[in-house]
Order: structure tokens, then C-alpha cells, then sequence
């Protein structure tokens, strides 16, 4: 087995339902089936152009958040607030 490397990223709600549900009837892992999707991706050396619409509304959001200035405080939250499921260890 080749060495695995972990990553974390966000799928939206219905990736996520057809993902365990696709994962499901085939009787693999979701992660199998996402590293075979990758594989399909890169050795097809598809080119996604990135949307750069999406790009200049995250510049102007983080621009509205940084001329807020430093936040007051110490951070309250914990990282399992903002997930559906508690961090297993």
C-alpha cells in the first residue's frame, strides 16, 4: 500500500450524500472512492478554470474583515462547534 497523506476539505451537502450513498453500493470507503476520482482527474490532466467571480468576493469579504482591525478577546469557539460531529482521536 502506497504511504497515505491525510487532507481535510469541504464537499457540499449533496456531494456528501451521493458520496456515501455511491461509497454504499459499491462497498468501498468513501476515501477509495474520492482518491479514484482524484486518480481519473489528474491522469486526464483536466484544466478547470477558476472562477474568478468567486475569487473577487472572497477578496472583498477578507478586505471587509481586515479593516475591522484586531478582535478584542481571546477565541472562544472550539474547532467541533463548527462541524456537524465531534473531533474523534
Amino acid at each position: 500500500m502506497p504511504q497515505m497523506i491525510r487532507k481535510q476539505f469541504y464537499i457540499e451537502t449533496r456531494q456528501e450524500f451521493l458520496l456515501k450513498r455511491l461509497a454504499k453500493e459499491l462497498g468501498m470507503t468513501e476515501a477509495e472512492l474520492i482518491r479514484q476520482g482524484l486518480d481519473q482527474v489528474l491522469q486526464a490532466g483536466v484544466t478547470i478554470a477558476p472562477e474568478l467571480e468567486a475569487w473577487e468576493r472572497e477578496r472583498a469579504f477578507i478586505k471587509r474583515w481586515t479593516q475591522k482591525g484586531k478582535v478584542k478577546g481571546k477565541r472562544t469557539g472550539r474547532r467541533e462547534d463548527l462541524y456537524d460531529r465531534p473531533l474523534s482521536r
